[in-house]
């Protein structure tokens, strides 16, 4: 009697501390669901109104001490999005806002529109296929901002990647429901650096208990800066084999520049310069393209004029200074997201705090950045044998970071061949080129694509980012 009578408090404590417990959860629960109605979009000016879509964009801080938080816009997939991935796009620059390129111009479901007053659906967004998420990544750039300046002169590979860690890790805290996701990151251009770097870092502390596990499988880049060495070489030798340059001024560069030297020589630099002079009158982003030819203020800045580009030294490393069309394949489609993302209604429904005109590329970063990577390739190596899925994608209409110097670093890794060089196909037309290494390592060309590859083959991109996510083969007939 005396032992089932005690049980019965016993009992009735574990029960009140299962429910205490249970009514926590809850209100934390609840409290995640109001900080994520509150940055919901709803009546973006410009919006279609089918199909229906459901997005969210504000803040997350990433350092409350310095008062530093980073912009985001996230849209869920377009259908059973509890099933779907999460998939985190970064846009690269250093400088440039994944808001303005990839969200509003490449492969967010809504693009503005040519006249920069409303938004348009596009059929082939990414959103399609995953959780989409994009981060205005460093501070400084777009939206994102810090209140302490003295951050803007420390940037760097490690800073920008111990934000976006921290982003992520944040954003998580505020949409819970995404953190037992298939989780993947992806970017273009200078994010050949943030996207193997965030990778490796949440890779890290997904080994110590002490930080929360995030349920990462892989990465994709597109034409993505690299390594200082084979990007440069390739750079190069696109130029003379695309007819861009002539043999002299190829066989010129090819005497006096030493691409394995953090810091080339004034015969160099000049012979670069000449080189990049050459694509003063087309798209170096796309040399097939045509170039924006507005001239209105109202839809033009200072980085979008075709000055000569030049090569400056910073902390010890040359760095092509690109000044030419920063854009990409169609620069005038950044002048349009430029008007619509300055309109104050717009501001106001995507809960955006402007501290200054907002623009596609910030062009102090661009600037004042601190170059400290010389190359990524030991990531590479590193996260292959970790296991993670790993594409590298390649427009091969861009002179900027063409597909010469990304095949020779990719071939550069050493990896065993598991499926050699083939095409693959899209609506019975030869999409690109394929080929497989062991490990997990895929390299893809897109064919006809620029820098932009989401812009300038959509469809074909969307092909590719189904076929990365599922772990599907591109086709490999007709």
């Amino acid at each position: 009697m005396g032992s089932a009578g005690s049980s019965v408090p016993a009992l009735f404590l574990l029960l009140s501390i299962f429910f205490f417990i249970a009514s926590i959860k809850e209100a934390e629960a609840a409290a995640h669901r109001q900080l994520q109605q509150s940055d919901r979009v709803i009546n973006l000016p410009g919006q279609p109104s089918t199909p229906s879509i459901s997005h969210f964009s504000g803040y997350i801080t990433v350092d409350k001490d310095r008062g530093r938080a980073l912009f985001y816009w996230f849209f869920e997939a377009q259908s059973h999005p509890s099933n779907k991935p999460l998939l985190l796009w970064l846009n690269g620059g250093p400088g440039c806002s994944s808001v303005g390129y990839g969200a509003a111009t490449e492969l967010g479901p809504l693009r503005v529109k040519s006249n920069g007053v409303g938004l348009e659906f596009n059929n082939f967004a990414w959103n399609r296929e995953a959780n989409l998420l994009f981060v205005e990544s460093p501070v400084g750039v777009g939206f994102s901002y810090t209140n302490t300046s003295s951050d803007l002169t420390k940037l760097d590979d490690g800073f920008v990647a111990e934000d976006a860690y921290s982003f992520l890790v944040n954003w998580l805290e505020r949409f819970p429901q995404y953190k037992t996701h298939d989780f993947f990151i992806s970017g273009e251009s200078y994010a050949g650096h943030y996207v193997p770097q965030l990778a490796e870092l949440v890779h890290d502390r997904n080994q110590d208990r002490k930080y929360p596990f995030i349920n990462l499988k892989g990465f994709i880049v597109g034409n993505p800066e690299t390594d200082f060495f084979y990007d440069s070489k390739g750079l190069l030798e696109y130029a003379w084999s695309h007819a861009v340059i002539s043999d002299q001024v190829y066989e010129r560069a090819k005497k006096v520049c030493d691409f394995k030297l953090l810091n080339w020589n004034d015969e160099c630099i000049d012979a670069m310069n000449v080189v990049f002079r050459q694509y003063s009158e087309i798209d170096i982003y796309n040399i097939y393209a045509p170039t924006c030819l507005l001239t209105n203020a109202s839809t033009t800045s200072s980085h979008h004029s075709n000055k000569v580009n030049q090569v400056e030294e910073n902390y010890g490393m040359r760095r092509i200074r690109l000044t030419l069309g920063a854009e990409g394949y169609d620069p005038c489609y950044s002048k349009y997201t430029e008007v619509y993302l300055n309109r104050v209604d717009v501001q106001s429904s995507l809960h955006a705090n402007a501290k200054q005109t907002w623009k596609v590329c910030n062009e102090s970063i661009l600037q004042t950045y601190n170059f400290t990577v010389f190359s990524t390739m030991p990531i590479y190596t590193k996260l292959i044998k970790a296991g993670l899925r790993i594409w590298v994608y390649s427009g091969d209409a861009d002179g900027r970071v063409p597909v010469i110097g990304s095949r020779y670093w990719t071939e550069a890794l050493g990896l065993p061949l598991k499926e050699p060089w083939r095409s693959w196909y899209h609506h019975s037309q030869v999409g690109g080129r394929i080929v497989k290494y062991e490990g997990g390592l895929t390299f893809v060309t897109v064919r006809g694509a620029g820098h932009l590859v989401p812009l300038n083959k959509p469809s074909e991109s969307l092909a590719l980012i189904n076929s990365f996510l599922s772990g599907q083969d591109l086709p490999s007939n007709k």
